[in-house]
């Protein structure tokens, strides 16, 4: 008797099954199996074996599903490591991995197949065995051209797409005639009707239309096809904002095609995509396939169908979920801003960082991967400065273009002057009167969403808060909605305070939706559009957006983070960055690095083009260090000075985090097991347990948090220091009064 162990959607170990004797499984084939009282779940088989498990009694495999594996070893490979490093199960793994309509569950077999993922199918239309003989298929013209004249010329047509030996076979899509009229033809015999899946695109045998590369471009490439060739897997490809990293990337991605291969690239943001799919597909057309959460779930399901059987030469774009795609002969894997925070996948488990499983995907495929950025995080430039990564260096600014000036706008002397309206400075608004008059653009960055983070009444100092969160709601004007950004709980705001009855509460601060508002008052001839996750609901309505401000239908933009990243906007000539001081002041050891990253990326989209750039950043401390750094585009001098700091107090890249997060209903329950799950760990690792500690944030959804930290220096071994932690966490749970209390382990939490 054969058995099977097989993964499941589920937070569990794989369990096993029989395999019936008639069957036939391959590792990395979905199957559908019977799990728990009468219900279906789609699953992967990951071993074949004989080994009968001790349970009593071991339920059979159902059936197989696709007709092709799913997952192949390289896959399960990632998988493995995914779930062991990030201290997750294979099941979790799979929930992330696989695109929804891949896992259908039921539980009957007819609900289980009425869930089942059907492809797309279309008619195609094939002259019947007998016609393929030219003066038999003359005949039936001449028969037919007098008595049936549409079916006449859908005969034609078919015969035409037959080619010379009659033998070819067009979709009926491509057909002038009717239905009805087609199976006229088939039940006369004359031709041969078939449903099959849609075809998709291949790739194509076109050539290339690549950019001519700058004689700056050129020597990174032959830099890095020198450490490629050396045998160096990963290397950090650290090009200055403008400076041409896409260009770059394209001739590594064109050698790989031409060889055959697959390309995997990978950006942080959704918004990317569009803009960055539409310049692939003018250089490598049908070979390009988009892959991110806007998508429908049919067609990311389509898309992973048909990367399963293609023959090599595709080149994937997408956000990180990309990365678990069914590339069968991956070549390349580019990672375009691979500093960025989005790479990190914080809910639902695996909690993993693609960034980082870009790098062990390449080795296991024997691939060679790019991280591409111009502003690295420490962990990689670290790496690079070792010698563990390779690295070359793009320090000039593609063509005409030159870096932007950066002017510091002191917002308390603006103030003091009567040089500040609204939220603006003095300087900011005069540059930004000086664009509009010449016909240029502007972007303005504020990293908060909604119209104001809160509402307070002046009388009694009431604010409206999140009944299920220990936060402030926020208040988004358009439509008048108090909303959670934690848990999406939204109320309308109160027309008097609720407190004391006095007048209605006031918004205090302010987002994108009041800097729109305000600069539209200030300017009101300018086109102003707005760019975040509330304003874009959907993929089209975010190519709409990007689209249109590429063809200056809009003047100013903005936006949070999403405008950080990656635009190639030939128009613009002026950012405005509104509160660097909420950057600078997070309570986070990270602070600095990201403040530097986000300022230099979103200072990086003025003047990409042969008109000069100015950047204008308002804050209160203008002679902060890390200011200074941004305005001098003093990347080495950023790193220097934060590396030091970390490795005094040893943090990241000098040791490794868990960060670990209990969850229950109950304050007191939480707190305590925080305090017995810290004298656990103690034992184990001493003073590298931190906590427990209460996180900013402490209750969301209506669960009450608690934290700790586990600091690992480097020199210890990591895989043992998780080992540990898994036994201990396992001992934990057993305790009965603590069962109900939710650990939440975050490996490498960003």
């Amino acid at each position: 008797m054969r058995y099977a162990d097989i993964v499941l959607p589920l937070a569990q170990p794989p369990y096993t099954f029989a395999v019936a004797e008639d069957t036939v499984l391959t590792e990395g084939e979905a199957v559908a199996v019977p799990f728990g009282k009468g219900r279906i779940y789609t699953g992967i088989v990951w071993r074949i074996h004989d080994r009968r498990p001790e349970a009593r009694t071991v339920k059979t495999v159902a059936g197989s599903l696709y007709g092709a594996p799913l997952v192949d070893a390289h896959r399960r490979a990632l998988w493995e490591w995914i779930a062991d490093y990030y201290m997750c199960t294979l099941g979790e793994v799979m929930r992330m991995a696989l695109p929804s309509l891949l896992k259908p569950s039921g539980r009957s077999e007819e609900e289980f197949a009425r869930e089942a993922f059907r492809p797309r199918t279309e008619c195609f239309a094939a002259l019947a065995p007998g016609l393929r003989d030219a003066s038999r298929l003359h005949e039936l013209f001449e028969r037919l051209a007098r008595r049936a004249p549409k079916q006449y010329a859908a005969l034609l047509a078919i015969a035409d797409a037959a080619g010379d030996s009659l033998c070819g076979e067009v979709p009926a899509r491509l057909l002038e005639a009717p239905r009805p009229v087609l199976r006229s033809l088939e039940s006369k015999g004359c031709i041969v009707l078939a449903e099959r899946p849609r075809a998709s695109g291949r790739p194509d045998d076109a050539r290339f239309l690549l950019p001519e590369p700058s004689p700056h471009q050129r020597q990174a490439l032959e830099s890095m096809r020198a450490q490629f060739a050396a045998g160096c897997g990963t290397v950090l490809l650290h090009g200055v904002t403008g400076s041409g990293k896409t260009e770059t990337y394209i001739h590594l991605i064109a050698e790989t095609l031409a060889a055959g291969r697959d390309v995997l690239m990978l950006v942080p943001e959704i918004a990317l995509t569009s803009q960055l799919v539409e310049r692939m597909e003018r250089i490598f057309g049908s070979r390009v396939t988009a892959y991110h959460s806007k998508l429908t779930a049919r067609r990311r399901t389509e898309a992973a169908l048909r990367l399963s059987g293609a023959a090599g030469g595709e080149l994937v774009i997408g956000a990180r979920s990309a990365l678990f795609l069914p590339l069968g002969n991956l070549g390349l894997i580019v990672v375009d801003e691979e500093h960025d925070a989005g790479y990190k996948q914080s809910d639902p488990a695996p909690r993993y960082h693609a960034r980082d499983c870009a790098v062990v995907l390449a080795r296991i495929c024997g691939a060679r991967a790019v991280l591409g950025s111009a502003t690295p995080s420490l962990e990689t430039w670290l790496n690079a400065v070792r010698g563990k990564y390779g690295r070359a260096v793009l320090d000039e600014r593609y063509g005409d273009a030159r870096p932007p000036h950066v002017a510091i706008s002191d917002t308390l002397r603006a103030v003091k002057r009567g040089e500040r309206r609204a939220h603006f400075n003095k300087q900011l608004l005069d540059a930004l009167g000086g664009v509009l008059e010449r016909g240029g653009q502007a972007m303005l960055f504020q990293n908060r969403r909604g119209f104001a983070p809160y509402v307070e009444c002046h009388s009694c100092g009431w604010t409206a808060r999140c009944p299920d969160c220990n936060v402030t709601l926020t208040l988004h004007k358009q439509g008048g909605r108090l909303v959670c950004h934690y848990c999406g709980h939204t109320e309308f705001v109160p027309p008097r305070c609720p407190a004391c009855d006095a007048a209605a509460p006031e918004p205090m601060g302010f987002g994108t939706e009041k800097v729109e508002e305000e600069i539209a008052r200030l300017f009101p001839a300018a086109r102003v559009v707005r760019l975040d996750r509330d304003a874009l609901t959907s993929e089209r309505a975010l190519d709409a957006v990007v689209s249109d401000f590429a063809r200056r239908e809009y003047d100013i933009m903005v936006g949070t983070q999403m405008i950080t990243k990656g635009f190639d906007f030939g128009g613009v000539e002026l950012v405005g960055i509104l509160n660097a001081d909420n950057l600078l002041n997070n309570p986070d050891f990270r602070a600095a690095e990201r403040a530097f990253q986000l300022m230099t990326q979103v200072a990086g989209r003025a003047g990409r083009r042969a008109v000069p750039g100015e950047v204008v950043i308002q804050t209160s401390d203008p002679e902060h260090p890390v200011l200074r750094q941004v305005a001098a585009g003093d990347y080495a001098s950023m790193a220097r000075q934060q590396l030091a700091d970390r490795e005094s107090f040893f943090y990241p890249p000098y040791a490794r985090l868990v960060a670990l997060t209990l969850r229950h209903r109950d304050p007191q329950r939480v707190r305590a097991a925080a305090q017995e799950l810290a004298a656990r760990l103690r034992e184990r690792f001493g003073r590298r347990v931190l906590g427990p500690m209460a996180p900013p944030v402490d209750r969301v959804r209506g669960e009450w948090l608690a934290g700790l930290l586990l600091k690992i220096e480097n020199g210890k071994s990591f895989a043992r220091a998780r080992e540990l932690l898994g036994g201990e966490l396992e001992r934990f749970r057993e305790i009965p009064e603590y069962k109900s209390v939710v650990v939440v382990v975050n490996v490498d939490p960003q």
